[in-house]
């Protein structure tokens, strides 16, 4: 269901019309005119931020171009299980992770920008080609990914965010937010996944095409982000969206909230 609110002024333009044209009739006689001038613009609110505390220094970061073992190294030390580093790709590691985060409350999601390799094996569909719908056996394909979701605790997570929030915030105004903060975005994304809808099996599809698309259009209009906690099953969507949870509740503690004038 497409979110964006659609609003029109054309009923203050008639209303303003009307006050303006019974002023003007109500007298025949003619009357000195006062002219009033015109208040001020109203000054534009001040943008709201959600700023993350600055990390103690532990050690000097790496530029983002050289980051890429660094961040490996880090991620490999809170996942704590070598096996599940195989699913990681090895370069462009922060960049990957700002896009991909940047992209998942839109409709696409190029594959070139995940961090992480697609799940193995095809989609799979269960039911008849008129009764279409994602089969049980789909949701053991993000396994792996469950594992890394289960091993990796969100208050060692946050942290190392934090630590490593100046490379993540430059990708940010590399991608093309020069004036933009990327936590801003993060806890954007963080409450648009939340807010992915509880869809009880069985999920039904149709397939128009080569690819699946779900039957229901209201859900085919969701975010990609939204839509791929729908497609790992309603298992793997809630344990993953309380784990977010968690996220969010440990970047609460490290925030305040600031006001930045906007003088444009």
């Amino acid at each position: 269901m497409n979110k964006i609110k659609l609003f029109t002024v054309f009923a203050l333009v008639i209303l303003g019309g009307g006050i303006a044209a019974y002023y003007f009739f109500q007298d025949t006689q003619p009357v000195p005119v006062m002219v009033a001038k015109a208040p001020p613009p109203a000054a534009p609110k001040p943008e709201v931020r959600q700023i993350i505390e600055s990390a103690p220094v532990k050690s000097a970061l790496p530029k983002l171009s050289e980051s890429d073992s660094f961040i490996l190294d880090a991620l490999t030390g809170i996942i704590g299980d070598k096996s599940l580093m195989k699913l990681f790709h090895t370069e462009r590691i922060i960049r990957n992770i700002v896009a991909t985060i940047d992209n998942l409350p839109r409709m696409k999601l190029p594959s070139r920008l995940m961090p992480i390799e697609q799940a193995a094996g095809k989609f799979i569909a269960g039911g008849s080609e008129d009764s279409l719908s994602i089969s049980p056996n789909n949701a053991a394909r993000y396994s792996p990914y469950m594992r890394i979701v289960a091993a990796v605790d969100a208050q060692k997570l946050v942290e190392l965010y934090i630590r490593l929030y100046p490379l993540l915030q430059q990708a940010y105004q590399d991608l093309g937010y020069p004036d933009k903060y990327f936590n801003d975005r993060l806890i954007e994304v963080l409450d648009d996944l939340l807010d992915a809808p509880d869809i009880k099996e069985p999920v039904r599809l149709v397939q128009p095409t080569v690819h699946f698309q779900f039957a229901d259009p209201e859900l085919e209009a969701l975010p990609i982000g939204q839509r791929i906690l729908i497609r790992i099953g309603s298992k793997n969507e809630a344990k993953i969206k309380t784990w977010l949870g968690k996220i969010k509740q440990e970047l609460n503690l490290h925030m305040h909230e600031t006001r930045i004038e906007n003088n444009r």
